[in-house]
């Protein structure tokens, strides 16, 4: 392919279509950039049929180069990229999601498309880019792909909507949205927000649009430039001579009489339609003309239909509900005894179990990807066991599905966490969807929310989600919008659309359009449709709790924060962390340090956790001139003793401040490892400490209570000492112009118990 180039402005910035230097023997390739992010899209299609493929056997993978921002993969072990990054999967969504219903129903042509991340400016997020060079590669390939679609991201910040914000952007701002569509009409949304209205999400998509449709009229312009050799889609034909005779066989009444509150009840009815139908081919079946799945997806066609026009023209839906009914909502808290929090959340058929872990700061998960390095004090995990639906599948670990929606469900609960500084606990959350017929990821965030107001977690506000659906007559434009919908609504609608908020605005939405394209118009009117529905079920949450809990489970740890200076972390690490080391080892606890001089205690109890912080303490504690210290002689000298008299700190007794008599030779006096009582005098300019045992003598205990030495545990390892008090005779450690008093340790400390109280 000879090598060709085309750049336009998009917001700004240089985006660029190139086929050239690189090639590659796919059936179609494009590299693609915005700035200095560069992405490689390869889209290669069989020109056969996969033979038994039951559904459109496409493959989407993108990769996340670690080389791309200069970075060396963060595992000490292992360097060579192994399986696909939470965040790769994820694009790897995005990507399929607006060109897989471009394709034509039924096609069974093997399809891969492979986007490569070459170059990242760690400015702009590559997504959108690797969804432009996916459609690029897709319309040079020759696969009767009905693009191009285009692709941007928005961002909202200080009132102003930004085309393609940079992470600090996105970061400062309420609103991360990516947005992908054709000329005609938008295809994909997915977006992350902080209680963002309607009418600015509404505008970000229409700012959005406008930008797609330049950036798909550039891909076929770019196109246009090459003789491109199409490759014909392979759709299995169904006999028409049985498809005639099933047709004649299954009557209106019969399909209208298929429905019920529960999906056995369809299934039921269902199964017994194709039975009669079924034993009307007994000849067929044996000869091996038709086979018993021809004739199945024949009925399940034909049923889809009926419950289409059912619902278009009749406004009845298949368990009897009305266009915007929510199902029955039930709630049970506390099901299991030792998670910290633990809700069954069910909507008609759909049961989420949701449970909340709470961990030491140290828990959090370390984001080891191409542009995200941060520490996530937050994860929501979404599992969908075979037996939700009755199936029987090995497990093999978490799938494209279950990753997505862990991800949409955690989106839709960051903006209502509480701050780190409030709330220092590492935050688990599982949802178990033990059944589902339909929503089952909008059942895990109202499940979620309440398993957190359970397990005591303050968030600012409650969160609900919808399911949204769509059926629309694609030649007369007649459609229909479906609140909170079932399985089977959305496997034969036109649009999933997921929406989660709070009662002030929208946390995060998904739609995913299996139709051409959608209308801001008709979005705009299942938004206000879906507030209805998050209203209801909201409430319907809020009888069974009605505010976050203020004690937390008994089995859920506890964290103490403390605030040092920060030139003194090093004294509670240790040498080669021996000193926390001990404190974790004999107080049973956790122990977290951040660079800002902050020390997080996870304990299990407030025992284990007030002796971990007095040790803490002790270690950093700054010596006060005029105190009284109960010390350890620690080394003898001829000119006097080293007594350490705090952990970690001593200081030097002249032999003249030894005794209320001449002493001739300090080892009289003292030896080694004696305790002595002795009082702080000066520091002087250079941070060495002059004590005096003589004054106490005479002052005894005036001074109030002398805190020990040996406060901490005895068989603490010891702060490496320099003794750097130690000096030769001819400087006698006179009182003459040395230094000035300590002060206190800035900062304040907290004592966290539950919710921060």
């Amino acid at each position: 392919m000879e090598a060709k180039t085309m750049t336009m402005d998009l917001a700004g910035r240089e985006f660029k279509i190139t086929t050239g230097p690189i090639e590659t023997y796919a059936s179609g390739y494009a590299i693609v950039s915005l700035g200095d992010t560069v992405v490689m899209g390869n889209a290669s299609m069989s020109e056969k049929g996969k033979p038994g493929a039951a559904w459109f056997p496409m493959f989407v993978d993108y990769e996340e180069n670690m080389y791309a921002a200069g970075k060396i993969k963060g595992s000490r072990f292992i360097k060579r990229p192994g399986r696909p990054s939470e965040n790769s999967i994820l694009i790897s969504r995005l990507i399929d999601r607006p060109c897989r219903p471009l394709f034509p129903k039924g096609t069974t042509n093997e399809v891969q498309i492979i986007c490569s991340a070459l170059s990242a400016d760690l400015e702009v997020n590559p997504a959108t880019t690797a969804i432009n060079a996916a459609s690029m590669a897709l319309m040079l390939s020759g696969a009767p792909f009905e693009g191009p679609i285009g692709a941007v991201r928005m961002g909202y910040v200080d009132g102003k909507l930004i085309v393609n914000p940079t992470y600090e952007e996105v970061e400062a701002g309420i609103l991360d949205l990516v947005v992908a569509g054709t000329l005609d009409a938008i295809t994909m949304v997915e977006a992350a927000a902080n209680e963002i209205t309607d009418d600015v999400l509404l505008e970000a998509l229409e700012i959005a649009h406008t930008h797609i449709k330049q950036i798909c009229q550039l891909q076929i312009d770019f196109a246009a430039q090459y003789e491109i050799t199409p490759i014909k889609a392979a759709v299995v034909e169904k006999d028409a001579t049985m498809v005639e005779k099933v047709t004649g066989l299954v009557t209106a009444e019969m399909l209208a009489g298929v429905s019920g509150v529960t999906k056995t009840e369809v299934k039921h009815k269902l199964h017994e339609i194709e039975e009669t139908v079924l034993a009307q081919f007994t000849a067929e079946l044996e000869e091996g003309t038709v086979s018993e799945g021809e004739i199945k997806d024949t009925i399940n066609s034909l049923f889809e239909k009926s419950m289409r026009k059912k619902i278009l023209e009749q406004e009845i839906r298949l368990d009897g509900r009305s266009l915007t009914d929510v199902r029955p909502i039930s709630v049970v808290l506390d099901v299991l005894p030792r998670p910290h929090g633990s809700v069954i959340f069910q909507r008609g058929e759909t049961m989420a179990l949701t449970i909340t872990t709470l961990g030491a700061p140290g828990d959090a998960q370390v984001m080891d990807s191409l542009d995200d390095d941060k520490d996530r004090r937050y994860f929501h995990h979404y599992n969908f066991p075979p037996f939700a639906v009755g199936d029987i599948k090995p497990l093999r670990g978490a799938s494209r599905r279950e990753i997505g929606h862990g991800d949409l469900a955690e989106r839709a609960l960051i903006p209502v966490l509480p701050p780190k500084e409030d709330f220092a606990y590492t935050i688990w959350v599982v949802s178990e969807i033990i059944k589902c017929n339909g929503s089952s990821s909008m059942a895990s965030v109202c499940g979620s929310t309440l398993s957190l107001m359970a397990a005591g977690v303050p968030i600012r506000k409650p969160v609900a989600g919808i399911a949204m659906g769509l059926v629309m007559d694609k030649e007369s434009g007649t459609y229909k919008i479906l609140s909170d919908i079932q399985g089977m609504e959305d496997f034969a609608g036109d649009m999933d659309l997921k929406i989660t908020g709070t009662s002030d605005g929208i946390t995060a939405l998904q739609v995913d359009i299996k139709i051409k394209g959608l209308q801001l118009s008709l979005l705009k009117e299942a938004l206000a449709q879906s507030k209805q529905g998050r209203d209801f079920i909201m409430g319907e949450m809020l009888k069974v709790l009605p505010e976050v809990r203020t004690e937390m489970s008994k089995f859920a740890p506890m964290i103490i924060s403390h605030k040092i200076d920060p030139e003194m972390i090093r004294i509670v690490i240790g040498k080669g962390g021996e000193t926390i080391q001990a404190i974790t080892k004999e107080c049973g606890v956790e122990i977290d340090i951040q660079d800002e001089g902050i020390v997080s205690i996870t304990a299990p109890d407030q025992e284990s956790g007030d002796k971990a912080l007095q040790w803490v303490k002790d270690l950093t504690a700054l010596p006060e001139v005029g105190k009284i210290y109960d010390g350890k002689v620690v080394k003898v000298m001829d000119f006097g003793a080293f007594v350490e008299f705090m952990p970690g700190k001593d200081g030097l007794v002249h032999i003249s401040e030894l005794a209320n008599h001449r002493v001739e030779n300090v080892s009289d006096v003292v030896k080694e490892g004696d305790p002595l009582r002795v009082k702080l005098m000066k520091i002087d300019e250079k941070g060495r400490n002059n004590l005096s045992h003589k004054v106490t003598l005479t002052e005894g205990d005036d001074a109030g209570p002398a805190p020990k030495a040996d406060a901490a545990p005895s068989d603490a390892p010891a702060p490496e000492k320099s003794h750097s008090d130690e000096m030769p005779d001819d400087e006698k450690h006179t009182d003459e112009g040395r230094g000035t008093e300590g002060t206190p340790v800035p900062g304040t400390e907290n004592v966290r118990k539950v919710n921060g109280q």
